[in-house]
């Protein structure tokens, strides 16, 4: 199943919605035809879940256009039922550059509620009593419904205020304490507290509501590997692709057949390989790619991706590891005054990552 959908483009950001956020739309009507409602009732509901999703589209174009205004690209929105992440290509440099990328978020959301509020007779709601309150909102106008919105942007800014690590208030958290013991020891003690609230949020939701069981697993899961990642990066920092390539490669040419890879692979530790023509490097060929055509007689050129990038053997590790992470690319070859001098991949690096790890334990 494909997982993502793509809905469109801001300022060159896509925007895209994982296949899980259906089931979201799906319990929406089910839930409402269970409790008896109607056709009015459920597209209602229906598009009251499409106008949140929409603020929190909002929200994040908030984060990537200030994160853009310091020139950090962003590749994509991904709409989950949870919510929404903007994947950024890298962290701000500075704390302060940060705090203001994580601010802008639910400062969207705090603009939509002002306005909202002067739309909408908030004043009005509150002055009735419970029993007209009540009936007012149980219509299904515009009237209740953009009053329904406004409560949720205030709900979405409470929310995204907890300093549960990696939300928006976690990353406010981190970055206000980045700024007097470094990001490593800020991210450390971000997590933790991440953690914390993760366990809270793990034990209401099994109680309550089984909502907050994802929205514990998100935390958790988040918590731990951004910890990793930034510890990782802190390592890497000062060392050279030199320090860490693969020397000794195998490379093929354009021309030759699939079954002298698939017979690399088989007799050899190598996965993955450059592809070479008269010196200069012409495509990659993936492990995942070999395997799935290791059946066909063909020749590697047309297998090979021609869409990657290179490195330098001077090049800073840790930028190698931020495309890895990222997932733009697992393999890469080390060029060097145009010549090809060796290969890094993401199994490489992990070793030498837990090398340095060793080192550091006994130092």
């Amino acid at each position: 199943m494909k997982a993502n959908f793509s809905i469109g483009r801001v300022s060159g950001i896509k925007i895209i919605v994982h296949w899980t956020f259906f089931f979201l739309i799906a319990w929406v009507v089910i839930e409402e035809l269970r409790q008896g409602g109607n056709l009015e009732s459920t597209l209602f509901n229906v598009t009251f879940i499409l106008a949140v999703f929409a603020c929190v589209v909002l929200h994040e174009l908030g984060h990537a256009l200030m994160a853009k205004h310091f020139g950090i690209k962003t590749e994509k929105i991904t709409l989950l039922p949870i919510g929404g992440m903007a994947s950024l290509e890298k962290l701000p440099e500075s704390p302060k550059q940060e705090f203001l990328v994580v601010i802008a978020g639910p400062m969207v959301n705090v603009v939509i509620a002002i306005l909202l509020y002067f739309i909408v007779p908030v004043k009005a709601y509150i002055q009735l009593n419970f029993t007209e309150t009540f009936e007012a909102l149980m219509r299904f106008d515009v009237q209740s419904f953009l009053f329904f919105l406004f409560v949720v942007n205030v709900g979405l800014v409470i929310f995204n205020l907890i300093p549960a690590f990696p939300m928006d208030g976690g990353r406010m958290l981190r970055a206000l304490l980045a700024m007097k013991i470094g990001r490593v020891k800020a991210t450390d003690i971000a997590s933790r507290i991440g953690l914390m609230f993760a366990v809270v949020f793990l034990l209401v939701g099994l109680l309550y509501n089984p909502f907050l069981v994802f929205i514990a697993l998100f935390i958790f899961l988040g918590a731990f590997g951004e910890n990793r990642f930034v510890k990782h990066l802190s390592l890497l920092d000062g060392h050279s692709v030199e320090e860490a390539m693969l020397l000794n490669i195998t490379t093929f040419k354009p021309q030759d057949s699939l079954d002298l890879v698939v017979n690399k692979i088989i007799s050899g530790t190598e996965t993955n390989f450059v592809v070479v023509e008269d010196n200069t490097v012409k495509g990659i060929l993936h492990h995942k790619t070999i395997i799935d055509n290791s059946n066909k007689s063909i020749l590697v050129e047309t297998l090979m991706d021609t869409n990657f990038k290179t490195v330098k053997s001077s090049d800073n590790l840790k930028t190698v590891y931020q495309l890895i992470y990222n997932n733009k690319q697992e393999f890469f070859p080390v060029i060097d005054n145009g010549k090809l001098v060796g290969a890094i991949d993401s199994t490489n690096l992990n070793e030498y990552i837990m090398l340095q790890l060793k080192l550091d334990y006994k130092t």
